[in-house]
């Protein structure tokens, strides 16, 4: 009966809610997952060319660099307005509207990563017979990939974050929960929802951290200096 009680009080830790709601809860934690990781992939794809014709078209650079900043700075209800006679009250909605965001981060750190390639290793790779993919695949994405994947998992948190505005069309995830707990402050649902996606941003963040440095072990190796200092 103690445990109930926490319902009638509208306490903001409550164990009944958690036990009576766990498949609502389970249902819009996996929800929000799926959209996160479906805009974070189409913004990759959609990103990377933008990113290599920024780079490889320096008067393109400006005019793609201000859109995506210009996109950015569109409030969500307006984006998900102008959205809305293309996609309808869908998850494609939601997902495009997360892409578009996305992209100013995403571009930005792919433009940044592939400059801040060193010009030698550039030069090193052409004098060994590298044509323009196999230089760009093979020795400029993997000297950049710290910077992209610097980007990705900021991306990757501001999607997480962002996926709970699709509750106005309601496809937001968690962020569902929420806004059903609000007319009536519903105490547990908004603390457990709101605690859920951070959770799911840090344990996403964590996950990409763990990839970067598996892919990128080079740069866990202490330079020669600062082993003789120990």
């Amino acid at each position: 009966m103690a445990g109930r009680d926490c319902l009638v009080t509208n306490d903001w830790i409550c164990g009944e809610y958690l036990r009576s709601r766990s498949q609502e809860l389970i249902d819009a934690t996996v929800q929000h997952i799926g959209i996160t990781a479906a805009a974070v992939a189409i913004g990759l794809v959609v990103a990377f060319p933008l990113a290599l014709l920024a780079r490889s078209r320096p008067r393109f650079a400006g005019p793609v660099l201000g859109l995506t900043t210009v996109l950015y700075t569109i409030p969500s209800l307006a984006m998900f307005s102008l959205l809305l006679p293309f996609f309808g009250l869908s998850a494609a909605l939601v997902i495009t509207g997360l892409v578009l965001y996305s992209l100013t981060i995403l571009v930005r750190n792919m433009v940044a990563g592939l400059a801040a390639v060193p010009a030698e290793a550039r030069e090193a790779a052409r004098g060994m017979g590298y044509g323009p993919a196999r230089l760009l695949w093979e020795v400029e994405l993997p000297l950049a990939l710290p910077a992209l994947m610097a980007g990705l998992r900021i991306a990757t948190v501001s999607t997480v974050a962002l996926t709970t505005v699709g509750s106005i069309v309601g496809r937001g995830g968690l962020g569902n929960l929420i806004e059903d707990a609000l007319p009536s402050f519903f105490k547990a649902q908004v603390l457990t929802a709101s605690v859920l996606c951070v959770l799911l941003a840090v344990a996403a963040d964590l996950l990409l951290l763990g990839a970067q440095r598996l892919l990128t072990p080079w740069t866990r190796i202490p330079a020669a200096g600062t082993r003789g200092a120990h």
